[in-house]
């Protein structure tokens, strides 16, 4: 059976998929098995998809929907599973803006139910066989890949400023001649962060997608597909990165991964200069002292805690350690960040 869908969610993006898909109604119940589905219903919150062109597009009901079965744990959106089976006709929903699919087993008050589908069936590649996002995955990076010094943004939680602060220190340090790379290691597909960091001037982004992974929720074990991304950064820039800005998304604590990255000893390694956005004085507090129990240091503080002059005098004057706002001093927050990357260079 063949099927010309409406709109194909970014986390398909890899395949690059055409207008019409061989699909079959017995399916693989697995993470990354690309889906096509149908919208049961039309929402006014958590209504968008990405599209595979970065593009935003309001999901009507009757829409045909290409996704990709996943796992979502968002604090503050929906917590989703892959169900054990899958069969052409079961309602699913849509679990994140990139085009996740699976089964809702928590909902967020403020953003409603998760967006109703019905499951027509799943893609097939040309050989017959079932489609997964894994196909197009990048595999392992050339003997001796280099990997360049990284800055890695790491957060206390989902919406603490990780992605502005990261792009601000893209733009800020791409401006003052440095080439940057971009990268999200951890979190649930989606391309906007990357896209967000490309359009602040970083001259080539992956993230965890492009290894084949829908999401990293539920992974024990991040870390490998982490030094995967450093290495393929700059084999795939085609150009000599000077930096590559890391952000893991979700918090430092969570079911994302970020805790196996931020104690793997190989990655940390690469890591000149260290941001932890936070979003209050509480979790600023939290944030330094969990890491730093774990024999982690951070170089610099971000996000909201430090939005103006009193969180700004509690982490430098309590904490000890340097602040800035992106939003209010992203120079200063470059500064941080140059300084602590790049000393031995400045001086």
């Amino acid at each position: 059976m063949k099927i010309r869908p409406h709109k194909f969610g970014s986390v398909t993006h890899r395949l690059k998929l055409g207008p019409e898909l061989e699909i079959s109604r017995i399916i693989d119940a697995r993470a990354g098995q690309v889906l096509v589905v149908r919208a049961l219903e039309e929402k006014r919150v958590y209504d968008q998809l990405e599209l595979t062109t970065g593009r935003m597009a309001h999901v009507g009901k009757g829409d045909v929907i290409i996704g990709a079965l996943g796992q979502r744990d968002a604090l503050r959106g929906f917590v989703g599973r892959v169900p054990e089976t899958v069969k052409a006709g079961d309602t699913l929903a849509l679990l994140n803006l990139g085009g996740l699919i699976g089964e809702v087993v928590s909902e967020n008050k403020d953003l409603g139910h998760a967006l109703r589908v019905e499951v027509l069936g799943m893609a097939l590649r040309a050989d017959g066989k079932g489609m997964n996002i894994a196909d197009a995955a990048l595999g392992e990076p050339p003997e001796g890949a280099p990997v360049p010094p990284v800055i890695l943004v790491s957060g206390t939680c989902m919406s603490a400023g990780k992605t502005l602060a990261a792009c601000e220190i893209v733009a800020k340090l791409t401006a003052r001649g440095y080439v940057c790379g971009g990268a999200k290691l951890t979190g649930v597909a989606a391309m906007r962060d990357t896209l967000n960091m490309a359009d602040h001037g970083a001259v080539h982004t992956l993230n965890f997608v492009d290894l084949g992974l829908p999401s990293t929720a539920g992974m024990n074990d991040v870390a490998p597909h982490a030094r995967r991304l450093l290495r393929w950064l700059e084999t795939e820039a085609g150009t000599e990165l000077d930096v590559v800005v890391a952000e893991a998304g979700d918090g430092i604590i969570g079911a994302y991964g970020v805790e196996s990255i931020l104690t793997d000893a190989e990655f940390m390694a690469h890591v000149q200069a260290h941001v932890l956005c936070a979003n209050d004085l509480v979790a600023a507090w939290g944030g330094v002292n969990w890491l730093r129990e774990r024999g982690i240091e951070v170089d610099g503080i971000a996000g909201p805690a430090t939005d103006n002059d009193v969180g700004l005098r509690y982490v430098r004057e309590t904490l000890g350690l340097p602040a800035a706002n992106a939003r209010t001093d992203p120079e200063a927050l470059a500064d941080i960040v140059e300084r602590a990357a790049f000393e031995n260079v400045l001086t």
